[in-house]
């Protein structure tokens, strides 16, 4: 298959649904403790979530293009085939897409002013730039290790501080304490990913957090992410923001589907089951989310 006649189904793994519950989780979670707080708008919770999926969707398009650029990603991967890789989708092609979706979500971001005001084209114009400087340009983030603080900042901190703002007018500490559980589980969905490719990043000086320190250090940050989670409810709950009983169901919930995802990463062997924990650690991010979304509906 060529690049110029790739069809929908190409794309859309190209887009990495796997790894899409990053963007939503985290705008789900600011929204329900917006309806919590009593001014939730759903206009700006909308406008929110599209313009996160767009960002994700698009920092993907932006890794397949640049990894194959750097070499990083070829037909010999073990994980998932790359669009540009495998020769499904030309390079040129992938870095057209790659600027019309950021532009798509430059545009969405612009409705979002009438909620929070010219600030936010700041964070909108910075999500964008860090989605395309991820992979590429002179100092790629995640060759250098800063791929997990990128996702712990715009897909934990920003999302939620911002999918708040844009209703409330302002941010509670909340709202960062839900931040930082989203964004370390988040991270999570990274680090299955480069724990797999230590070898394949290893050979092209992509320097993850996984090369630098090894698997051991990787199994041990996949473990703190669910600390902090869990951290994070029982500040929620001390605060009188989820109920106890709400609270310690969803803290029953993070420690068994933690310690169980830990076990799976320790005992992994090879690529598939490590694609299937990649899949799985998305899915428990958007199930933590709902839950905690329905623990302050509730609450």
């Amino acid at each position: 298959m060529s690049g110029q006649h790739a069809g929908f189904a190409v794309w859309w793994e190209a887009a990495r649904p796997r790894t899409l519950p990053a963007a939503i989780a985290p705008v789900l979670a600011a929204s329900a403790l917006a309806a919590h707080d009593g001014v939730f708008k759903a206009g700006a919770a909308l406008m929110c979530l599209v313009f996160a999926l767009l960002i994700q969707i698009g920092t993907n398009y932006a890794n397949d293009y640049f990894d194959f650029q750097k070499g990083a990603d070829t037909a010999a991967r073990v994980g998932p085939r790359r669009a540009v890789a495998a020769g499904l989708i030309k390079p040129t092609t992938m870095k057209a897409a790659m600027i019309l979706v950021f532009a798509i979500a430059f545009i969405a971001g612009l409705s979002l002013l009438r909620y929070g005001g010219w600030p936010l084209l700041a964070v909108g114009v910075a999500s964008i730039v860090c989605g395309i400087i991820y992979t590429g340009g002179p100092y790629p983030l995640a060759y250098y290790g800063w791929g997990d603080v990128f996702v712990l900042i715009f897909f934990g901190f920003v999302a939620v501080a911002a999918t708040y703002y844009v209703q409330a007018g302002g941010i509670s500490a909340e709202a960062w304490w839900i931040g930082a559980g989203m964004g370390a589980l988040a991270t999570n969905i990274l680090v299955v990913n480069n724990y797999r490719d230590i070898e394949t990043d290893r050979a092209a000086n992509k320097r993850t957090l996984a090369v630098r320190f090894g698997a051991g250090f990787a199994r041990a940050q996949f473990a703190g992410a669910h600390v902090v989670a869990l951290l994070m409810v029982a500040v929620l709950a001390w605060r009188g923001t989820v109920g106890s009983i709400a609270a310690t169901f969803l803290a029953g919930y993070l420690l068994i589907t933690g310690w169980r995802q830990a076990k799976r990463l320790r005992l992994a062997t090879g690529p598939a089951e490590l694609i299937a924990l990649l899949g799985d650690t998305g899915r428990h991010l958007a199930v933590t989310s709902g839950l905690l979304g329905g623990a302050l509906l509730v609450g």
